[in-house]
């Protein structure tokens, strides 16, 4: 039988891994594809549905990102969410224009239950808007099927075509009711059958990994997070003394964090592979002395850590196939995949050694989210304790240090998280929490300690909970708890001051500080 596909094409639109996470969700394959990929393929890959992500632009300007009128022809449900409703509206004939209120944020919106869209959707149900056009006539044939105060086309359909347009973003946790609303389009309207699971996944892959190996050499970089520890996994699993996994310590994970994964990994471990550690945290420290800008210090410790590796493959010599623990987020923030603007970059994505002989490369987890290579790690029989870990950025610590990467700072962020965790863990949080991080802030200020007057650092304390981490909330962590774990961070950890609990949500920040 073959995969039932639904495809999102990007506008540009910040959620566009989260409207592609939600139908997945509904049991149904998803993929991304920016907005001028040819028609033609899209008729090939023979989708049984197709969404319009939202974007930053105005639809009637010139320019601005388009599609084919032809699009709506082809006899494929369409569904467009937000730039994507004023687009398809503004292709067949309606009009867009400036709204004289701009609406933003949780909005009231009263839907037309008699479409199938919004069948067992509350009558006044609670919305996500980010908008300042609006559809100001519709295209002919659409009815509208939503409202709110301001906007009087919040929703509307062409039931006989089956193209649907939204105004406002049913993919974020903020509205509501919007996986039922993603789920009427793609298994009732769509007609998908929802049979797409992740049970099997480990198993098909294992069988074609060995397959295309054969008996050749593997190589892989393995961080010691999920998605490198996974993909590591499922190779042995599949050729086992074939594959060489080499770690690089960048001096920039959390604390005792290089000797944990080495007991995993290396000699002691449960794993049949070869396994290299490599240590060359004063190497990437000397690199980032004076770099205090974000991107700048990311690509710095992408591109070292890709020399590093280069270095320790020609030990090893040539090779067949080299492995990357990309995953399917990595892909689309990095810029590929889709339209959206880069968020950051990622050293497993585009960077590869160009002095490594290898006949290609191996990227087994490169169309999975995050929770889903969570559960092949489960079904691999990686430990819970591993699975579950704290998700960590590949740069590690240096873009959790605000400014400047030194040994100093890294001491402070690696004693001051460790606390934090032990802590959240001793209160029974950790369960709880889908993320949380101490970072160190660039500030510095006056305190007393002691009686003596000081000039140190703040540290940040960071939580949220999310379930795609596309949109998160900060955790309402006890008072009590909070006061514990700044007291021993400013008794235990030198050149600490002050202790600040971050609130803000995603969006407008991200998760990590940086």
């Amino acid at each position: 039988m073959d995969k039932e596909l639904v495809i999102v094409i990007d506008f540009g639109g910040q959620y566009n891994q989260l409207v592609a996470r939600r139908v997945r969700e509904c049991s149904v394959y998803c993929e991304i594809y920016p907005y001028k990929t040819d028609l033609n393929k899209i008729k090939e890959m023979n989708p049984k549905g197709i969404i319009l992500t939202g974007g930053p632009s105005s639809c009637y300007e010139e320019g601005a990102a388009t599609c084919s009128p032809e699009l709506f022809t082809l006899g494929i449900p369409v569904l467009g969410l937000c730039y994507g409703a004023q687009l398809m509206s503004f292709v067949l004939g309606g009009q867009v224009a400036r709204a004289e209120v701009r609406e933003y944020g949780r909005t009231e919106v009263d839907v037309d239950r008699t479409s199938r869209l919004f069948t067992d959707v509350t009558a006044h149900t609670v919305c996500w808007m980010s908008h300042f056009d609006y559809i100001a006539e519709m295209a002919p044939g659409f009815r509208s099927i939503a409202s709110t105060k301001n906007c009087p086309v919040a929703a509307a359909e062409d039931e006989d075509r089956k193209l649907y347009a939204i105004q406002f973003h049913p993919e974020v946790l903020h509205t509501e009711e919007g996986s039922k609303m993603l789920y009427h389009f793609v298994r009732d309207i769509c007609g998908c059958r929802g049979d797409w699971r992740m049970d099997s996944f480990a198993e098909e892959n294992i069988r074609a990994i060995r397959e295309k190996v054969g008996n050749g050499k593997v190589l892989c970089a393995l961080s010691g997070g999920v998605d490198s520890s996974v993909a590591a996994v499922l190779l042995s699993r599949a050729v086992g003394q074939q594959l060489t996994c080499v770690f690089v310590d960048h001096g920039l994970l959390r604390k005792n964090e290089g000797d944990e994964v080495e007991a995993v990994f290396g000699a002691g471990g449960n794993y049949k592979l070869n396994f290299i550690r490599i240590n060359a945290r004063e190497r990437f420290y000397e690199k980032l002395a004076g770099v205090t800008e974000p991107e700048k210090k990311r690509k710095i410790i992408g591109e070292e850590f890709i020399r590093v590796f280069e270095e320790e493959a020609k030990k090893i010599g040539a090779v067949d196939f080299l492995v990357q623990g990309t995953i399917y987020p990595d892909v689309v923030e990095s810029g590929l995949g889709g339209e959206s603007a880069v968020i950051k970059s990622h050293h497993n994505v585009g960077g590869l050694p160009d002095c490594v002989e290898f006949r290609e490369i191996i990227e087994p987890l490169r169309n999975l989210f995050k929770d889903e290579v969570r559960k092949v790690g489960l079904e691999l029989g990686i430990p819970e304790r591993l699975v579950f870990r704290q998700p960590f950025p590949g740069p590690g610590l240096g873009v959790r240090i605000v400014g400047e990467v030194t040994a100093e700072k890294v001491k402070i962020v690696q004693d001051a998280d460790a606390i934090y965790r032990e802590e959240i863990a001793a209160a029974g949080l950790d369960k709880s929490l889908s993320q949380y991080f101490a970072a160190l802030t660039n500030m510095r200020s006056v305190g007393v300690m002691g009686d003596e007057r000081t000039y140190d650092y703040a540290v940040a304390l960071r939580a949220v909970n999310t379930v795609d981490f596309m949109t998160a909330d900060a955790a309402e962590i006890p008072w009590e708890v909070l006061k514990k774990i700044t007291g021993r961070i400013i008794n235990e950890v030198r050149h600490v001051n002050r202790v600040m609990y971050d609130i803000t949500s995603k969006p407008p920040g991200t998760i990590e500080f940086e």
